[in-house]
């Protein structure tokens, strides 16, 4: 994409913030912020090379095009490795309470440059960018989240840092990985599949048969309300404490809303295509095949995608009432009888994970079947 024009205000206010910027980063380095003085310049220093570097981006965003990509991309490096000097300084023992007003400074700085590069980038095309935007931003909460944790020293049983869930996660990466074992891959992909099949084929009937639309989808909306707290123990009782009454419970939450965004995608199709497919001496099955089911793909793909993360929800929260000795909920809830915080974000991390990647496979995948759809294609 072209560069975009700069408004003379937004390179006024940036210059005035690179200013103040450069006082809060001297005040702040090492010597600066003890002392009460400017900072010497320790050659060496990690700090200072990283503030070092981090300026010289700034001051190159000056000599490239205004709303280019390589702007965007000047002001996000810049920001981070400024943001790396402040964690180095928390780290040596710079706290935020009191009058740091040099650190709340360089804080939104710091969030002033990487959401600037952002915006720049966001509109800028390629893939690459697509991939970079959503990563510096994620960074950007992670980065907030460790500093203040351990600038304001808020106590880790509250709020642990992520760089202290992050130790505890590669401690314990075969508790992890047998508890992934147990609910995504025994609970959560064969509950996911059954109740989306099951849910796809029986708007298929419903479709089909004007009773079953008036007599099975309130029956259906009855059970999509059930709560989850309430069909879990019964799950249990029915199918046992293994991964079966999760799988069931996965079942239960993800039928409903296959069965209603299929219903609603094999309706989309409009009275023009059907008069013409009728024109044609088309059956039944072969409007259903060549019509209306490739017209209700993006409804079905909307449903796997919700479906994706309701299932990993499902038989988390099953396996609170009653699993064996293993699985995500059973951690979740076992560790926080012990005040064990680290390993609950880090299970919850694994979870989001999962979840995360679940959705990039199905979003892949509806591009790939569905690229003809008014959605995906380039303006």
């Amino acid at each position: 994409m072209n560069a975009q024009p700069q408004r003379p205000g937004w390179t006024t206010g940036w210059i005035i913030l690179q200013m103040v910027l450069l006082a809060a980063v001297l005040w702040i380095l090492p010597g600066g912020a003890i002392e009460g003085g400017v900072a010497p310049v320790l050659i060496g220093s990690r700090a200072n090379v990283l503030t070092a570097a981090g300026l010289l981006a700034l001051g190159l965003t000056v000599f490239v095009a205004p709303g280019s990509r390589l702007q965007g991309l000047l002001y996000a490096v810049a920001g981070v490795l400024l943001g790396l000097m402040l964690l180095l300084a928390v780290r040596d023992g710079l706290s935020f309470e009191g009058p740091a007003i040099a650190s709340w400074i360089l804080i939104f700085a710091i969030c002033a440059y990487v959401w600037r590069g952002l915006s720049i980038l966001s509109r800028a095309e390629g893939r690459e960018t697509g991939f970079l935007v959503p990563l510096l931003f994620g960074g950007l909460l992670l980065y907030l989240w460790e500093v203040a944790t351990v600038g304001f020293e808020v106590p880790g049983i509250l709020l642990p840092p992520p760089s202290s869930i992050w130790q505890v996660f590669v401690a314990n990466l075969d508790t992890l990985w047998m508890d992934f074992q147990q609910t995504f891959i025994k609970s959560v992909v064969p509950g996911y599949v059954i109740g989306c099949a099951i849910g796809f084929l029986t708007a298929v009937a419903v479709d089909r048969s004007p009773f079953l639309q008036r007599g099975l989808l309130p029956i259906g909306s009855l059970v999509s309300a059930m709560p989850i707290i309430g069909i879990a123990p019964v799950m249990v009782m029915w199918f046992g404490f293994d991964w079966q009454s999760k799988a069931a419970v996965v079942v239960v939450m993800t039928f409903f809303p296959m069965l209603v965004n299929t219903l609603a995608g094999l309706q989309s199709a409009g009275d023009m295509e059907r008069d013409l497919m009728r024109s044609y001496a088309a059956s039944y099955l072969q409007t259903l095949l060549k019509l209306r089911l490739p017209g209700a793909l993006p409804f079905v793909f909307n449903a796997l995608k919700l479906n994706s993360t309701l299932a990993l929800i499902g038989a988390i929260v099953a396996e609170f009432f009653g699993t064996p000795i293993r699985g995500m909920g059973f951690r979740i809830s076992s560790e926080v009888a012990r005040l064990n915080v680290e390993m609950v974000w880090a299970t919850i991390a694994v979870a989001a994970l999962a979840g995360s990647a679940s959705y990039g496979l199905l979003v892949l995948l509806e591009r790939s079947t569905t690229f003809w759809h008014p959605s995906f294609r380039r303006q």
